[in-house]
C-alpha cells in the first residue's frame, strides 16, 4: 500500500466519475479518507449501502470540512451553485477540482466563489460509459485513458504536483490545457460525436418505415455504435451543449460543410471523391487503436461493464 497523496479527499456528486475515483483511490491507496455527498437521498442512501466513500454525508458543506482535495463530479450547470456553497466550509491551503467536460465556464463559473486560501485546478478524465450513477463505477475505468488538468493563472506548482500524482495513481494518462483549447479539442471529439449519434437514434425513432425490431435486430450494421453513445446522462450533455456552446456549434458547421460534400459526390457519383475521404477518415481510426485509447478486437474492444 503506497503513502496516501491526500489524507482527505471529498466527492461532491456520487455518479460514475466519482464512484470510479473512489475505487482507484481505494485500489492504489492514493486517499486516506474519502467522503462523499450526492444531493438526492436515495443516491446517498444506495451510497452507503454499496460501502462508496467512508463517510457519507447529508450537506455539502460537511462532506469537504477539513478535506484536502475536493473534487466537483456535478454537471457542469450547477457547479458555481455548488462551489458557492462550500466555500464559507473550505479548509486554507485545499486543492478543488472538477471533472467537467468543459472548462471555460467551469472555470467562470467556480472561480469567483472560491475563497483566495484555496486551489482551483480545473480537470477531466477523457473516460465513461453509457452508465450513471454510484454503482456504475469501477476502479479500472481511468486505466490508460487520459486526464486533462486546466489549471487557472497563478495555479501553485505543488498542487498541480500532487493533482497529476492522484491522477497517474489511478491509472490515468495526464496532460494539461489551455481552457478554450481543451473546449475546441472535447467538441471534435465528444461533444458534436454525442450530438450527432442523438440526432441518429432520433431519425430511426421518427422514421416509422423502419420498425423498432428491425432497428434492435440489425443494430450491428452501425447503429449499436450511436445507441451507446446516445444513452448516455441526460442531465450531463444537455449542461454540455449549453456550456461549451461556441465551440461546438463551430464543429457542427464544419460537419455540416463535410456532409453536403458528400452528398454532392453520392449524388454526383463521384467515387474518387468518396474513396479518398474514406482511406483518410480510416487512417484516423489506425491511430486511435496505435494510441492504446481502442482496440480492434472483435467485440470492438468493449468487454463487460460492471454494475
Amino acid at each position: 500500500m503506497s503513502t496516501p497523496i491526500y489524507n482527505r479527499v471529498a466527492l461532491i456528486g456520487l455518479g460514475l466519475i466519482a464512484s470510479s475515483m473512489f475505487w482507484a483511490m481505494k485500489r492504489g491507496g492514493l486517499a486516506g479518507t474519502v467522503t462523499g455527498y450526492a444531493r438526492s437521498e436515495d443516491t446517498r442512501k444506495t451510497a452507503r449501502e454499496i460501502g462508496l466513500c467512508d463517510e457519507i454525508h447529508d450537506t455539502a458543506a460537511d462532506a469537504v470540512k477539513d478535506a484536502d482535495l475536493i473534487v466537483l463530479c456535478v454537471p457542469v450547470g450547477v457547479m458555481g451553485q455548488v462551489a458557492a456553497d462550500i466555500a464559507p466550509a473550505l479548509k486554507p491551503g485545499a486543492t478543488i477540482s472538477d471533472v467537467g467536460s468543459v472548462k471555460r465556464e467551469v472555470i467562470d463559473a467556480v472561480g469567483p466563489h472560491l475563497p483566495d486560501n484555496v486551489h482551483f485546478i480545473g480537470g477531466h478524465p477523457v473516460a465513461g460509459t453509457e452508465h450513471s450513477g454510484p454503482q456504475s463505477g469501477f476502479a479500472e475505468l481511468f486505466d490508460n485513458r487520459f486526464t486533462l488538468l486546466v489549471p487557472v493563472e497563478g495555479s501553485d506548482a505543488r498542487a498541480i504536483a500532487d493533482l497529476r500524482a492522484l491522477w497517474e495513481g489511478m491509472g490515468a494518462l495526464v496532460e494539461e490545457m489551455d481552457p478554450d483549447h481543451h473546449d475546441l479539442v472535447l467538441a471534435v471529439t465528444s461533444h458534436a460525436p454525442h450530438l450527432i449519434a442523438y440526432t441518429m437514434v432520433g431519425v430511426a425513432d421518427d422514421l416509422r418505415r423502419v420498425t423498432d425490431s428491425e432497428v434492435i435486430k440489425y443494430s450491428a450494421a452501425g447503429f449499436r455504435d450511436f445507441t451507446r453513445i446516445a444513452a448516455s446522462d441526460p442531465t450531463m450533455w444537455r449542461d454540455v451543449f449549453l456550456n461549451n456552446k461556441d465551440a461546438t456549434l463551430e464543429i457542427l458547421g464544419r460537419f455540416t460543410e463535410e456532409l453536403f460534400a458528400l452528398q454532392r459526390a453520392i449524388r454526383t457519383g463521384d467515387g474518387d471523391h468518396l474513396y479518398d475521404y474514406f482511406t483518410r477518415t480510416r487512417a484516423i481510426r489506425r491511430g486511435i487503436i496505435e494510441a492504446g485509447q481502442d482496440t480492434d478486437a472483435p467485440d470492438f474492444g468493449r468487454s463487460k461493464v460492471k454494475t
